[in-house]
């Protein structure tokens, strides 16, 4: 098992590249991925896909994705759990198309974005055993990863928009699953960490600066 050492080149390269894509991702894509998200969702529902259906078919892709990963096959892996979160990314098209949109389903949706994402970086983990340095990172990652959701759902309960920074959920999928296709573990982890955590610090004051004291 090779772990690939941390190059400036290599980190320079997918920072860039993440960069682009989130911005690509925030400001041009989102408005108009409705316009291909929502027929989809119509059709799904007029077969008689239910939401709840999709988010459990798109969390067990998913999680056989991490297992994979688990097992070496780092870009196999990713390729599958990269289609294990787009099948649940659809559950929320669907149960706007078939008005089914409710409180127990987005936090179905929610629990099951997370356990997908503790799945892969385990995986990952299990796989990258051989290196202190990577677990850490590793760890950071997901510790990440699990306080940007956090704050956001804190901030919308205090009736205040948690959104913000660099890396939701689809920005980590994309960074994720692209540096284990191209071999780049490390450098992509490097570009995880300090990109999730500067969006949980980013969330965490622009939250605090609105709430009343």
């Amino acid at each position: 098992m090779i772990v690939r050492a941390v190059s400036t080149g290599s980190v320079g390269y997918i920072g860039v590249l993440a960069t682009i894509v989130c911005t690509v991702i925030d400001l041009r894509v989102r408005p108009h991925l409705q316009w291909v998200i929502q027929p989809i969702g119509r059709a799904l529902a007029a077969v008689g896909v239910t939401p709840q259906l999709l988010t459990f078919i798109g969390l067990l892709v998913t999680v056989g994705g991490g297992v994979m990963i688990g097992f070496g096959m780092l870009a196999a892996g990713a390729a599958v759990a990269l289609v294990g979160s787009v099948l649940d990314g659809l559950d929320g098209s669907v149960a706007r198309a078939a008005g089914t949109d409710s409180p127990r389903g987005a936090l179905l949706d929610a629990v099951s974005d997370r356990v997908g994402e503790v799945a892969c970086f385990a995986g990952l983990a299990v796989a990258m055993a051989g290196s202190w340095r990577v677990l850490l990172l590793i760890v950071l990652s997901l510790g990440g990863s699990m306080l940007v959701p956090y704050l956001r759902a804190k901030a919308e309960a205090a009736g205040l928009d948690g959104r913000g920074g660099l890396m939701g959920r689809a920005e980590r999928v994309i960074l994720f699953t692209f540096g284990l296709m191209i071999a780049q573990v490390e450098p992509m982890l490097w570009v995880m960490v300090v990109a999730t955590w500067s969006t949980v610090g980013w969330r965490f004051f622009e939250t605090y600066r609105q709430l009343t004291p």
